[in-house]
């Protein structure tokens, strides 16, 4: 054969291989880079299940995704959380609803004194409540997980056992509680949970509204004496788990099924931690001696009789804004007496 003829093979075969390395796939230009930005502490339960949230991601995704993880508010604080997933600060927040009042006026009903039972309990009427309503305020983002913490309760100084005792009582609160201490009698004292133990050591206030797993992770439960349980407190806060709608809408559609296959399976994973850091409060409350009691059915109905304005008012609020307030209450009620079971 002559040379020329050797020539166009070895051209043809040069080529080819020099194609074949251009369609290699690149698996670093490949990995989907995310963020995620979590309000709580790193050692706070919540900051672990997003931790693990993130792990099964990836386990799921064959290391396609990888994300990297921003708790105890470092990448956004937990006031601009959700703006900063909208925003592409983060991909990916978890914080609270009531951190921006007013933005999320459906949503914020969940917050109200329906009496749920447990961290659990609140948890999975908050997300089928969203999955319902599909409130137009969350539009702006793809909903991955909604969760609520446990039914709030009294801790005081001295006993309560009627509307009389509570009368007059500065109570440390903040949010919704204080117009649960304002109808109740009592005095609201706005105050952060970082604040509290002391306050309550001085005698700056007399008692505090919050969920049980505050008295353990907070450690008052061991500035108060006394722990009222009533559903009349049974309120909770909402907190969302949420990611940038435009990133997510980016992803391929396998991926997309695993966001949103863990998503939902994380939903009782948060609830799960709540219920565990309740256990793990009504423990180290009765371990210190401390003594918890409920109310008399009879003073048990004046109590939520009492509370009662607060939930007409929202209602009646909403829908002077055009908003379903009457049918967010009606179904909240319906979700907690379901669940509550």
């Amino acid at each position: 054969m002559k040379k020329k003829d050797l020539l166009i093979p070895m051209f043809v075969f040069c080529f080819m291989v020099s194609l074949s390395f251009l369609f290699v796939p690149n698996a670093k230009a490949q990995t989907i880079n995310l963020t995620y930005s979590n309000f709580f502490p790193p050692t706070h339960g919540h900051a672990i299940a997003g931790a693990n949230m993130i792990k099964e991601i990836e386990k799921r995704t064959n290391g396609r995704v990888k994300i990297s993880y921003f708790p105890g508010g470092t990448l956004t604080k937990p006031a601009v959380c959700y703006d900063g997933v909208v925003k592409g600060i983060s991909d990916i927040g978890q914080s609270c609803f009531a951190y921006t009042r007013g933005k999320f006026p459906v949503m914020e009903a969940v917050d109200l004194p329906f009496g749920y039972k447990s961290g659990k309990v609140a948890t999975r009427v908050a997300y089928e409540f969203y999955k319902r309503m599909r409130p137009a305020e969350l539009n702006d983002v793809k909903v991955l997980v909604i969760h609520a913490h446990g039914p709030g309760i009294l801790a005081a100084k001295k006993d309560v056992n009627s509307l009389k005792d509570i009368k007059g009582m500065k109570i440390r609160c903040t949010g919704l509680s204080s117009k649960l201490a304002k109808y109740l009698g009592a005095v609201p004292v706005a105050m952060p949970q970082n604040q509290a133990y002391e306050a309550l050591q001085k005698g700056v206030v007399e008692g505090t509204f919050c969920p049980i797993e505050v008295l353990k992770g907070w450690k008052q439960g061991e500035v108060v004496d006394y722990v009222i349980e009533t559903g009349s407190l049974g309120y909770t806060t909402a907190m969302y788990v949420v990611m940038n709608k435009k990133k997510y809408e980016s992803l391929p559609p396998d991926i997309q099924k695993v966001f949103d296959e863990v998503g939902e399976e994380w939903v009782d994973v948060h609830g799960d931690v709540w219920n565990s850091a309740d256990r793990e409060g009504y423990k180290f409350v009765v371990e210190l001696g401390k003594k918890i009691h409920g109310l008399s059915p009879a003073e048990e109905k004046k109590w939520v009789q009492s509370i009662n304005p607060i939930i007409i008012e929202y209602q009646t609020r909403m829908e002077e804004k055009g908003l379903p307030g009457r049918k967010a209450v009606s179904l909240l009620k319906e979700l907690v007496a379901k669940y509550n079971k």
